[in-house]
């Protein structure tokens, strides 16, 4: 891409859209490809030489152009649109996370995606309480400026979007925009998408599944400041989007509960490991107002050739990496003091790895071979 802030043409999107699908491309390998190849159309030519220097038997999946413009004409047919990493448009706060997709897809005012968001998530099965003061921080965030981003869950989710309605919210979805989960909460997806925003990264069509949520998750902390958790009990998911939004450097609130109640229990304990105990929205904004903003911006370059000086690893480079990896997650800066190797070229022998289907990347930078 030329300078951030530009867009992508037609031609591009569709290319970016075709490697983020690709199998075994992600967020991280994603970025490292076009900021080595200069762009989507060179990184999708590079793919097989890739994956065979890793080991893979067969180069990954890659969908095909009329594949992609079939995605991209569903997402128009639907009133949406993809926003791509390092356009104006694209949520200046998501963009500092280090796994920001590269692609999402929006329908709504997109406008509301650079405002100032506040997370707020809890339980599915939300107590007659929880509701109640959901929707009391909700208002008084919204009524402050803030806008509300949750996942569209049952529970203190839709409480939330519903009471943030008038004064903009964000819905995250784990499945494509044209598969909203549960189907309960479809009339309520419509009511955001005239109001507020819906966003996924997921493809057109995608049913949700299990490891989807905390996928989805991390997009909700990662588009906001901080994130308030009103009831969640142990193994919650909402305790799921509280750690990433530590791991993101965002303020962690939560509402305490009753002893007694075990929607509470994952709350509570939040508050004993370090999180903000806010028991209304002015709390919450006391909070939130004494962060201080030092972005980072981790953007994929379409037309840079940053990547173009760093000659492809040799042989004895590729074995003294794999020497040191095993399945133990392993900080991708230690390999690089371990093995001598230059960072841009350990970038490229885990990309290739990747690629190849044999590498797995997990949080704080580490990386394990599977």
């Amino acid at each position: 891409m030329a300078p951030r802030g530009v867009r992508l043409d037609h031609d591009q999107r569709r290319d970016w859209l075709r490697l983020i699908r690709t199998e075994n491309v992600g967020p991280r390998s994603f970025r490292n490809l076009i900021n080595r190849y200069g762009g989507a159309a060179a990184a999708l030519d590079a793919l097989p030489g890739l994956a065979r220097r890793g080991g893979g038997l067969i180069p990954p999946r890659v969908p095909s152009p009329t594949e992609a413009e079939a995605e991209m004409q569903a997402l128009e047919r639907l009133g949406g649109q993809f926003l791509a990493l390092g356009e104006p448009d694209y949520p200046a706060l998501l963009r500092e996370i280090d796994d920001a997709p590269p692609l999402i897809a929006v329908l709504g005012r997109i406008d509301l995606l650079n405002h100032p968001c506040v997370g707020i998530v809890g339980s599915r099965n939300a107590s007659g309480a929880g509701r109640t003061m959901t929707a009391r921080l909700a208002r008084g965030l919204g009524e402050a400026g803030w806008v509300v981003v949750s996942g569209l869950a049952r529970g203190i989710d839709a409480v939330a979007h519903e009471a943030s309605l008038g004064t903009g919210t964000i819905a995250v979805l784990a499945g494509g925009l044209d598969r909203p989960y549960p189907r309960e909460n479809e009339p309520l997806m419509r009511a955001i998408a005239e109001q507020g925003v819906v966003l996924s990264e997921m493809p057109m069509g995608w049913e949700p599944r299990a490891r989807d949520f905390p996928r989805r998750n991390r997009l909700v902390s990662g588009l906001s400041r901080g994130v308030v958790v009103v009831e969640a009990a142990d193994r919650s998911g909402s305790l799921i989007t509280a750690r990433l939004a530590g791991e993101q450097g965002r303020e962690v609130f939560a509402v305490p509960g009753s002893p007694l109640d075990p929607r509470a229990s994952g709350t509570n304990a939040l508050i004993r490991q370090g999180a903000t105990l806010v028991t209304s929205a002015s709390e919450v904004l006391e909070g939130l107002s004494l962060l201080h903003e030092a972005p980072r911006t981790l953007d994929a370059e379409e037309g840079s050739d940053a990547g173009f000086d760093i000659p492809d690893p040799s042989d004895d480079a590729r074995g003294r990496l794999l020497q040191l990896l095993g399945p133990t997650p392993l900080p991708v800066d230690d390999l690089i003091a371990m093995s001598g190797l230059s960072a841009g070229a350990v970038q490229i022998l885990l990309l290739e790895l990747e690629l190849a289907g044999r590498l797995e990347r997990h949080g704080g930078g580490r990386v394990s071979l599977l």
